[in-house]
């Protein structure tokens, strides 16, 4: 019986698609500081890529490097099997949507889309009108702006400008679109609605998306892979189911979601203990009475009464979010995050329950220690931070 198209294995995606861009090795620097090291990644033939990670982490210089815009220090980037580290953009099957469009605001919607026909390469032949005219007809069905032809650029609202840069990008079918934060200057409720919008234009075109940003809701919404960055490094590869439930180090754990990260120690397979107490787990393949990283997110932990209680704790803030509450509470002088549709008062001891599949271990790494306590945490605090992000940009 032949295998079907795709088969899952471990959580990731296998399948028959081709490898069409590699990069092997690649290392950047600016002024002698490092923002690569030594960068290795596979991209599929059809696949959404996301690159993630907060600022500064290296994921728009990946990007760049791809496109031709930036040329490696180190290492190679092959194309369909082929080197392309001098190959400079206009000559590589790729196109780019930034952040800022860079539409021709002295162009209607029609001619900044078909801009890119009517400049064809070197060598290919030069469109008819009609095929023009049928082109970008075709393309403006595509992203939902039928009937804009004729509007002017400024006329258009961001989405509908981001729509038009899309179009123009993909209208000589590249076999990589790259996009570099493209939703990052559009409003909370339109950036969601195209979330939606570009993953079912990459669906229905089968062209490679290669999307950075720093947003992890964007992320796991749109992608088929995710790839974590921090530091330069590569952290994660995997499906967004992958790097929710199953991150490979405290850094993953924070940035993807909220996490209660703790100190413990593995006492032996499927045994590990925290907070003054051993808990069943998943978890195998530690030495015995290995230090690691336990990972428990807050939606994972059971509110009981006492008496039926593995921990107990003191709730120091609460926090209510409509169809739950998000409340801080205090074990054993470790602050955790607990997300629970029960009602709890503010300084109450409440007892605390944990399955054995919500307790994730890791292996201590370099981000040991870094993340997971919610002593200082605040909403204001994390919204100046997202912020801070999007000023600063990569």
């Amino acid at each position: 019986m032949p295998f079907p198209k795709y088969f899952l294995f471990k959580g990731y995606l296998c399948g028959m698609e081709k490898k069409l861009i590699e990069l092997r090795g690649i290392s950047k620097s600016y002024d002698g500081e490092p923002v690569l090291r030594g960068i290795d990644l596979d991209i599929h033939d059809s696949e959404f890529v996301t690159l993630l990670g907060p600022s500064g982490c290296g994921k728009t210089t990946t990007l760049r490097i791809i496109g031709g815009f930036e040329t490696p220090d180190e290492g190679e980037v092959l194309f369909d099997g082929e080197k392309i580290n001098d190959v400079p953009p206009y000559k590589r099957h790729v196109n780019t949507v930034f952040q800022r469009y860079a539409l021709f605001p002295h162009l209607n919607v029609f001619e900044n889309i078909a801009f890119g026909l009517r400049v064809k390469k070197p060598g290919q032949p030069k469109p008819t009108k009609e095929e023009i005219v049928n082109k970008v007809t075709e393309m403006l069905a595509l992203v939902n702006l039928k009937g804009f032809e004729r509007r002017h650029i400024n006329t258009l609202s961001g989405g509908q400008q981001q729509r038009v840069a899309i179009a123009r990008a993909l209208i000589n079918q590249p076999k990589v679109l790259l996009l570099d934060e493209p939703l990052g200057a559009l409003d909370l409720k339109l950036r969601k609605d195209m979330q939606k919008e570009l993953k079912s234009i990459q669906k229905r075109t089968k062209i490679t998306f290669i999307y950075v940003t720093h947003d992890q809701e964007e992320a796991l919404t749109m992608s088929d892979t995710v790839v974590v960055m921090a530091d330069g490094k590569i952290q994660q590869i995997g499906t967004p189911v992958d790097i929710y439930n199953e991150p490979q180090n405290a850094f993953v754990a924070d940035f993807i979601g909220e996490s209660n990260i703790l100190d413990g120690i593995m006492r032996e397979d499927y045994k590990v203990k925290f907070s003054g107490r051993e808990f069943l787990c998943l978890d195998a393949g530690f030495d015995k009475n290995e230090p690691v990283d336990v990972v428990i997110r807050p939606e994972d932990v059971d509110i009981v009464p006492i008496d039926r209680a593995m921990l107990t704790a003191k709730v120091t803030s609460l926090t209510f979010k409509g169809d739950y509450y998000e409340i801080i509470t205090d074990v054993c002088g470790f602050k955790w995050m607990i997300e629970t549709s029960d009602a709890v008062e503010d300084g109450a001891t409440v007892g605390l329950s944990i399955d054995p599949d919500a307790i994730h271990v890791m292996k201590k790494s370099e981000y040991s220690g870094k993340y997971g306590d919610y002593s200082t945490y605040s909403e204001e605090a994390e919204h100046l931070s997202d912020v801070e992000t999007e000023e600063d940009g990569e």
